[in-house]
């Protein structure tokens, strides 16, 4: 199981949904109601289901493909330690995970 946090745009409020490994985040997030759109369905087409990683958890994770890189780009409020939940798999070796829900978000595919 992986306790995941999820801290909303204006950091007031925080909620930990346990999850079990084999989870993708987004799904996670879905289930747990946060404002995560996802409009692709994870296929990594869209940028609607960015978070921003805790900077201790980033580290954590395996990095980011190219492909994932370059949908970062079309996402609002991108910082370094920003990540696609469609492509954050849960592992047992992942106890715990905090993310921040951006501030907003702009699907620039959508146009």
């Amino acid at each position: 199981m992986t306790l995941v946090r999820f801290v909303s745009a204006d950091g007031r409020d925080v909620q930990e949904v346990d999850a079990p490994a084999g989870e993708r985040l987004l799904d996670v997030a879905q289930n747990a109601g946060q404002p995560l759109e996802g409009t692709c369905e994870g296929q990594m087409a869209c940028s609607t289901c960015h978070v921003i990683v805790e900077a201790e958890d980033f580290a954590r994770l395996p990095p980011a493909s190219e492909e994932e890189e370059d949908m970062l780009d079309l996402a609002a409020h991108v910082t370094r330690y920003s990540r696609l939940s469609c492509q954050i798999w849960l592992t047992e070796a992942l106890e715990t995970l905090t993310v921040k829900i951006p501030s907003g978000f702009h699907n620039m595919q959508g146009r």
